[in-house]
């Protein structure tokens, strides 16, 4: 074989050996087809996955800035004491109730001054009921016998006049020696008070006694005035004109408002997180963030509780004019807790509340420019939102205009 011929049958072998490889990968390809495996579709889908540093910045001319009124606080690292709200139930302070009764026996009649009804204000001294007494031998004795009770219980008042004003005295030169609490001296007072009206009611119980037993003597029988004893609010009439009533029945209770006590039930586990030696601040329940409260000073009290709702009670005392609480009213008491923290605080007005219950502010990130940051509000103090987080101290936050940057940034301006 020449050498031309043994090339050109080696080029021919390998193309046929080629063609038989290609021909059998084709037949095995056709005969199993490979199945590629899918991936699984995702457990949810977002359109586009919002980041908090990617909110939208709202940039304002200075004419629109100048329009809405925009105004800036910075942020400010604050000790501030945080405080706990109870539900509290206003009540009438002790000794403050005066429960009149008939001297003797007799039947009422109505005055010339009418017949009061009750829930309205009276005065010391103003006509409330007429008594005419009924003239029999044992109306005398009884006369004699509380003539003589009253003589003894106007002693007795009048030594615990002169004991509360001696301590009321004393408890004023501590204090102005600042060896005393403020504390001290309004209890002392309260005191020296009720003595005065606990007296002021023995001797008008005395001088009307003195009258029926005069009248009694003479043997007349003219009708015997029942006053109100003090200044209040005529709670209770108990009974009525024309009703035959025996010696000491109750006729009508007035009541002073000038003070109110709040009884708050407190949760005994809470007992040891509240600071119950100071003042506390009375609000209304639907009371908001800014709203104004009133101070109300804690009061030595009989101890109370209710073994079911595992609660103790704390007392505390304000001024009530106008006789703005009444008896029963519910009302908010925030106490306050031991110890102070320094925390994150801003104005309350600048927070914005979306339609989720999220809280944000507005940042000041350049002139006119100005970026929604989120917050987390632990509590409200008077004016001020007290944060978890939120931004750094000296962030200049929109306090004025927040809600109109709000509005143009999700499309709700004109």
């Amino acid at each position: 074989m020449s050498y031309r011929s043994g090339v050109l049958t080696g080029v021919l072998g390998s193309l046929f050996c080629g063609s038989v490889c290609a021909a059998a990968w084709w037949v095995a390809n056709s005969a199993t087809p490979v199945v590629k495996a899918e991936k699984p579709p995702p457990p949810a889908t977002v359109t586009k996955v919002l980041k908090e540093d990617e909110i939208n910045v709202v940039k304002l001319t200075p004419e629109a800035e100048q329009r809405i009124g925009i105004e800036t606080a910075a942020v400010e690292r604050r000790s501030i004491r945080q405080s706990r709200t109870y539900g509290g139930e206003v009540m009438v302070p002790l000794g403050q109730s005066v429960l009149v009764a008939a001297p003797l026996g007799g039947e009422l009649q109505v005055t010339d001054k009418g017949l009061p009804r009750p829930g309205a204000r009276v005065r010391k001294g103003q006509p409330i009921l007429s008594l005419f007494p009924l003239l029999t031998p044992e109306a005398r004795t009884t006369l004699a016998a509380a003539r003589v009770d009253a003589e003894g219980q106007i002693k007795n008042a009048r030594t615990q006049v002169e004991g509360t004003r001696i301590a009321f005295q004393r408890a004023k030169k501590l204090l102005r020696d600042d060896v005393g609490s403020q504390r001290n001296v309004d209890e002392t007072e309260a005191q020296y008070e009720f003595a005065q009206k606990t007296l002021e009611a023995a001797e008008a119980r005395r001088d009307l006694l003195i009258k029926a037993l005069g009248e009694f003597e003479r043997g007349t029988g003219a009708p015997l005035t029942i006053e109100a004893p003090t200044d209040g609010l005529l709670r209770a009439l108990n009974a009525q004109p024309g009703q035959a009533v025996p010696a000491g029945a109750a006729l009508f209770e007035i009541v002073d408002l000038s003070r109110v006590w709040v009884r708050v039930p407190v949760y005994v586990g809470d007992q040891s997180d509240l600071a119950a030696g100071e003042d506390a601040e009375i609000v209304p329940l639907t009371s908001r963030p800014g709203a104004t409260s009133k101070r109300a000073r804690p009061v030595e009290a009989p101890p109370s509780a209710n073994l079911l709702a595992g609660t103790v009670d704390l007392y505390y005392e304000l001024a009530n004019a106008e006789d703005a609480l009444a008896p029963g009213q519910r009302v908010g008491v925030s106490v306050p807790l031991i110890g102070e923290a320094e925390n994150l605080t801003l104005p309350w007005s600048a927070v914005i509340h979306d339609i989720h219950g999220g809280t944000w502010v507005y940042e000041m990130i350049a002139e006119h420019t100005f970026a929604r940051r989120r917050i987390l509000v632990r509590f409200a103090r008077e004016d001020l939102a007290v944060l978890a987080n939120g931004p750094a101290v000296g962030a200049k936050i929109v306090t004025a205009g927040a809600a109109e940057l709000f509005g143009t940034e999700v499309g709700f301006s004109k």
